[in-house]
């Protein structure tokens, strides 16, 4: 998506330095709804028509919601306060082709998605999270904080969110594999929250798919869009039907 940005920048901007900052690398397959990037321009296009310019420029599957000018020293990544993540679960016995794209369909039985709540709520607050940092990450610690999460389910759809200072590399992925083994009956509790608190990574093997995965907003000490570009933009889905897995594995 960077090299995608920085060459539509090129076109607009031809003396420019056509380089951008984000405010958090993801995987590939990973989606963004509320990516935050920052660049340097010289240029004759104010800030509030960068959107529509880069839009003609860009493939349909990267779309700029909203520009605005910010100080000379505002830093995307470094002066964010927090990013927020939300990962879907298709929880039915069948899979579904149009929400594929979205959801990790999780089909064998009913997940207990309290048991992901309370998992959760536990590791609130500032700790090493190494156990979920995947090998090759450049960071030299895995302390961050967990400020806030989610876990609600409607009908078979499953949203677990997850807010924290920063993330590590692979974290959220890594993390939802071992709630669903959790909740899936799969994993203890107990083991779950012990592989974490001795920072034992050599135990931690899966990861959830990428493309369940949606960077939701980055939040920073000011407000720099309207609701509507930055809050929650990616669409929530609802079925109304269910076909919901039984609670004992099929």
């Amino acid at each position: 998506m960077q090299q995608t940005l920085e060459q539509a920048l090129r076109e607009l901007d031809p003396s420019g330095p056509a380089s951008c900052v984000a405010a958090g690398r993801t995987d590939t397959g990973v989606h963004a709804a509320g990516q935050v990037v920052h660049f340097d321009t010289a240029g004759p296009i104010p800030a509030h028509r960068w959107p529509k310019a880069l839009n003609g420029r860009l493939p349909p599957t990267v779309r700029v919601r909203a520009a605005r000018q910010v100080p000379s020293d505002w830093h995307a990544c470094f002066d964010a306060t927090y990013r927020r993540y939300r990962y879907t679960i298709f929880n039915a016995r069948l899979p579904n082709l149009f929400l594929a794209p979205w959801c990790w369909h999780r089909y064998q039985q009913r997940l207990d998605q309290e048991v992901m709540r309370t998992v959760l709520e536990s590791m609130l607050g500032e700790h090493d999270f190494s156990a979920f940092m995947r090998a090759g990450s450049r960071r030299a610690h895995g302390r961050t904080t967990l400020q806030d999460v989610l876990v609600e389910r409607e009908g078979d759809l499953i949203r677990v969110e997850l807010q924290a200072s920063g993330f590590l590399y692979g974290m959220v992925r890594l993390l939802m594999a071992q709630l669903v083994a959790v909740a899936e009956g799969r994993l203890a509790t107990d083991t779950l929250l012990e592989r974490w608190r001795l920072q034992q990574r050599q135990a931690i093997k899966e990861s959830a798919p990428a493309h369940g995965l949606c960077l939701l907003r980055v939040g920073y000490p000011q407000i720099l869009f309207n609701e509507p570009e930055w809050y929650d933009s990616q669409p929530r889905f609802h079925l109304s039907v269910q076909d919901s897995p039984d609670e004992q594995k099929l």
